[in-house]
């Protein structure tokens, strides 16, 4: 059923709907560099997220749904690319669609480059590279030496070139969640229901007011400000 076309559809659907959720939880998370207590709040976070068997399978999970989203879109671009008509008529259909509906390829490349970049500048360097550390006081007393995730992001952040890059990754992020949202729950057959109304409506305040919270991250820090 996965190499019909219904079924490579229905892959990008679920891989996407998984990919929109991580977005929240990751958002709620990353808001707390905002917390104005020198990091404090941000390092306990990735800390407990870094040493819990729980989310280091769903991370796991994360990074393969985002592989199997990629090659998934695309087999599926190149198939449609095959099966769409040539000439007046094909050219037509292509004008009356949404500008972002054709190039979901192209959204999704910068996508994946502005992911790969993120992940290179956090991720990686959490990982494999030399972060800082500092001390967390223990809820019960005593403390705990723990990686210094929040000077990572803080400086990384306090470059405008990066500042500006992650906007415009943001940007693309935006757009491609503009269509996705609404095409996922379309695959799944409730995009033609009662609620496809409400669905287009949750689908454009998400694909907007997600990525602006995320783009106030670096904004702020960028200036020195928090909540």
């Amino acid at each position: 059923m996965l190499r019909s076309s219904l079924g490579r559809k229905l892959m990008m659907s679920l891989t996407g709907l998984f990919l929109i959720l991580f977005l929240v939880v990751h958002l709620v998370g990353n808001l707390q560099l905002l917390a104005g207590d020198g990091g404090m709040s941000f390092n306990r976070y990735s800390h407990f997220m870094s040493n819990s068997l729980l989310i280091q399978t769903v991370s796991k999970l994360n990074f393969t749904f985002i592989l199997l989203h990629v090659l998934y879109s695309i087999w599926l671009t190149r198939t449609n690319a095959a099966a769409r008509p040539v000439g007046y008529a094909g050219k037509a259909a292509q004008a009356q669609s949404a500008w972002n509906s054709r190039n979901m390829g192209i959204l999704g490349t910068l996508v994946l480059v502005f992911l790969i970049v993120h992940l290179k500048g956090f991720w990686y360097q959490l990982k494999f590279e030399s972060p800082a550390y500092t001390t967390l006081p223990l809820p019960g007393g005593g403390s705990e030496v723990v990686v210094n995730a929040y000077e990572v992001v803080r400086v990384a952040y306090s470059e405008a070139w990066y500042v500006g890059v992650y906007l415009l990754g943001l940007l693309a992020v935006s757009i491609h969640l503009h269509h996705g949202f609404r095409s996922a729950f379309q695959t799944l057959g409730l995009g033609y229901s009662s609620y496809s109304q409400t669905i287009r409506s949750v689908g454009v305040a998400f694909a907007w007011i997600v990525p602006a919270l995320f783009a106030l991250i670096p904004v702020m820090m960028y200036f020195g400000l928090s909540f």
